[in-house]
């Protein structure tokens, strides 16, 4: 179970080497202070993502401090949205029941993933095998009741997991996207609503090049955008995981949340379609070579997820040193005694990116995964700074 675990969380990034200006964001700055870009606190986004994998029960889901909650996973099964998982079904039901407490929830499902993400490229290469997928997501999506669609393809026109790839693939994800966009607009007609259309992107520059998001976000409502990951399972040094700025330590590339926005931005994308990712979990480095400065140090045993609550738990041993970076904007964690490194998220970095939102005048923040909280720590500082 811990591997399939593993194996649906992790993300694919690659390291970048551009830089933007850092800026700071101080977390208790009055809503009268922000730009003038700057959505109304109202309508600001959270939007959690709910693994169905994940031993969890969905009726302690806080539905009132969420907009929207995405459930994951949807494969492609011959050309089609499909549920696999025999537990999804009752799932589903349970976080559709949430409206009751939220009656503005909308909850989407997300097709994809680390895993799923093999059948998107040779599905999208065919206008007749679109127009079948796009047929599908709306079936399954009035089949259990749903409010929208949420594509999380990794990665168009790249190797990730074990998926096909080819360069045509930057242009038809947008025609996908036209295609499912027109579908459920076509389905929304006759029930006299709109169904949403988002999709997770890649927080780097070749995530970027290998799209066309300056087009393909005329078809969507928003994005959201994997801030996190930056150092990952394959990489055999330590290093910050969901940094905000850039690090003057670092020595590798790395990558940054304003960077990835940025990125975006200049892509075309309108500023209020963004979307930040937050993490609810941490990435640990196991056999990390004895250093002074364990950050950016090899390690033999790299980037493993830890939930949230899993790192508290470990902090109580004693053995942990908590360490932060301040032009990075980013905590981590030190084990002299285990040789362990931890990156993880806490709530000073939640205000900071919180303020961050605000102040840049983005749609709002999206976090993976529900369950990687069980306490609600980061959820309530994420909802009491955005709310």
């Amino acid at each position: 179970m811990k591997l399939i675990k593993l194996i649906f969380l992790l993300p694919l990034f690659f390291a970048c080497n551009n830089a933007t200006e850092k800026q700071e964001i101080n977390p208790e700055t009055s809503n009268k202070e922000f730009s003038k870009n700057a959505i109304p606190v109202e309508d600001l986004k959270i939007i959690g993502y709910a693994a169905g994998y994940e031993d969890y029960d969905f009726s302690k889901i806080a539905a009132s401090k969420l907009t929207h909650i995405n459930f994951a996973f949807a494969n492609i099964v011959e050309g089609k949205a499909a549920f696999e998982l025999e537990t999804d079904a009752a799932k589903i039901a349970t976080l559709i029941g949430l409206k009751a407490k939220n009656p503005d929830l909308k909850v989407l499902y997300s097709v994809g993933g680390w895993v799923w993400s093999d059948q998107f490229s040779t599905m999208a290469a065919y206008d007749d095998s679109r127009k079948k997928f796009a047929a599908s997501c709306v079936e399954l999506l009035k089949k259990h009741a749903f409010d929208g669609v949420d594509l999380d393809w990794e990665y168009p026109g790249q190797r990730a997991e074990d998926n096909d790839f080819r360069p045509s693939d930057k242009d038809n994800f947008t025609l996908l996207l036209a295609e499912i966009r027109k579908a459920l607009d076509v389905q929304g007609e006759k029930d006299n609503t709109h169904y949403l259309l988002t999709i997770a992107t890649g927080a780097d520059q070749p995530y970027i090049d290998h799209t066309n998001l300056g087009e393909a976000h005329k078809y969507l409502d928003f994005i959201n955008v994997m801030g996190y990951d930056f150092y990952q399972g394959w990489m055999f040094q330590t290093g910050h995981h969901a940094n905000l700025h850039p690090s003057d330590k670092e020595k590798y590339g790395g990558n940054s949340g304003v960077e990835s926005i940025d990125r975006h931005i200049k892509a075309g994308v309108p500023v209020e379609k963004l979307v930040l990712g937050i993490p609810f979990y941490g990435r640990q480095w196991q056999k990390v070579e004895s250093t002074d400065q364990p950050l950016y140090a090899s390690a033999n045993e790299g980037g493993y997820i830890i939930s949230y609550w899993e790192i508290l738990e470990k902090i109580k041993s004693g053995n942990y040193e908590k360490l932060y970076d301040e032009s990075a904007k980013a905590s981590y964690l030190w084990s002299a005694t285990d040789n362990v490194f931890i990156s993880w998220e806490t709530p000073k970095e939640i205000k900071l990116k919180a303020a961050y939102i605000k102040e840049k005048g983005l749609g709002g923040a999206m976090f993976w995964e529900y369950s990687l909280d069980k306490d609600q720590e980061l959820l309530n500082t994420l909802f009491e700074n955005l709310k």
